[in-house]
């Protein structure tokens, strides 16, 4: 039973330093999510400088916490992780460069593919700010990132065994890319009749 005992005790000081690490892990993610939250909410208001000091701070502390992330415990890290590629795609789209890629992040597959899900939500939002704005032109934009984002990233719903959420959000992307596209049609039809309204006035302005 000795050798049980010191087997165990070994196993013991294992597991031990695991849990440390665990939560170690998920205190520092709610600092990183934080951050990447705070980005996306800056690039709503308009706020480019505040939401690039944001992301970059949320990079940085997802970097720090990736340091002994390995093993066990590196499940944790793809939480934080998809923050970071979701708010990455929003503050890249919101200075007018195109959807960062994986590499470029240095971010792992499976958050890389549930942060581009996450971020079709908020483009869906990118698109409203831009027709309040009356920027027609921008959320038919947005829009299109949306449809190429959801149909790029659909056909990988049959790995939601090895991706878990994966189906999920790719229904989610799907009703959000509905909805989204019956609201840009009627701002577009109702931008389409008040043009042939303001010309109408013009003629019968001219007749007159």
């Amino acid at each position: 039973m000795e050798e049980v005992k010191r087997s165990l005790k070994s196993m013991e000081a294992r597991f031990s330093e695991q849990l440390e690490r665990r939560d170690r892990v998920i205190k520092g993610s709610r600092d990183v999510i934080s951050a990447s939250s705070r980005a996306i909410i800056a690039v709503h208001l308009g706020k480019m400088k505040d939401s690039e000091k944001e992301l970059s701070k949320a990079k940085s502390l997802l970097h720090e916490l990736k340091q002994g992330s390995d093993g066990p415990v590196s499940r944790y890290i793809i939480s934080p992780e998809t923050e970071v590629v979701e708010a990455s795609v929003v503050v890249s789209l919101a200075k007018g460069k195109p959807v960062p890629s994986m590499e470029s992040l240095g971010s792992s597959p499976e958050a890389y593919l549930l942060g581009l899900l996450d971020a079709v939500g908020e483009l869906k939002r990118m698109v409203l700010d831009s027709i309040l704005q009356r920027d027609l032109g921008g959320a038919k934009k947005y829009f299109g990132v949306m449809e190429d984002l959801y149909s790029a990233c659909s056909p990988l719903a049959v790995y939601d065994h090895v991706v878990n959420g994966a189906r999920r959000k790719i229904d989610v992307a799907r009703m959000l890319v509905e909805d989204t596209r019956g609201l840009l049609a009627e701002e577009i039809g109702r931008s389409s009749v008040s043009r042939s309204m303001a010309r109408l006035e013009k003629k019968l302005g001219g007749s007159a």
